[in-house]
């Protein structure tokens, strides 16, 4: 596999595009904490704020991570954005045809793992990218660029208290594998734990999504 770029172009473009997004990391943080402590609150809306902030994470990494900065470098950047954004649809229709799903912490190895993924999202990633010698602002934002977001979306869907329709985890598992080979080759080596998240959460919720009974409100 040849990549059209190069490592230190790859970085750069990082470099560039945290530069200008400031503060949007910031937010992102903030967002994803609000998420997690309505889930821990088990609020009544909580399952709306989860899916809308998915959607929002998912809508900006297609329009501009991948369409306005990665398609700058390499034009698959553009088949990407495309499906990033289809994502962030198929978040919004999930919230339209499944308006009761919840999500919880709860004390199972589903929840265990979530939180295992959510942490290495939010707090690992972006530790081990310094320690790897690519640390801010040339190493990918959480929520702000693919890789930890897709890790993210994985830990939070594996809090869903209802079956995952299989729609909503095959952008999400097919970019683990995409993201993942190109990351070999840039010597990014922290995004083994992009795969593991994708192969690990694909498997649990197709698992537990077996083991759980159907909603009698459910339109999938």
């Amino acid at each position: 596999m040849e990549l059209p770029f190069t490592i230190q172009q790859f970085l750069h473009l990082f470099e560039q595009y945290n530069t200008d997004i400031w503060p949007m990391q910031i937010v992102t943080y903030i967002l994803a904490i609000t998420v997690l402590l309505f889930v821990f609150k088990d609020h009544r809306y909580s399952g709306r704020i989860v899916l809308a902030t998915l959607t929002f994470f998912w809508l900006w990494n297609g329009l501009i991570y991948h369409l306005l900065y990665f398609s700058t470098i390499n034009k698959a950047a553009y088949i990407f954005g495309v499906l990033f954004l289809i994502q962030a649809g198929l978040f919004i229709l999930l919230g339209l045809t499944h308006h009761w799903l919840s999500f919880k912490f709860l004390n199972n190895s589903y929840s265990i793992t979530a939180s295992i993924l959510i942490l290495y999202a939010m707090l690992f990633y972006p530790v081990l990218n310094s320690l790897l010698g690519h640390g801010y602002p040339e190493s990918p934002a959480f929520g702000l660029a693919p890789c930890p977001t897709t890790i993210f979306t994985f830990g939070i869907l594996l809090l869903c208290e209802s079956k995952v329709p299989k729609y909503i985890l095959a952008i999400p598992l097919a970019w683990s594998v995409i993201g993942f080979s190109a990351a070999l080759f840039l010597m990014i080596y922290e995004d083994t734990g992009l795969l593991l998240s994708g192969l690990s959460g694909t498997f649990m919720i197709i698992y537990k999504n077996y083991r759980l009974p159907d909603k009698t409100d459910s339109t999938i």
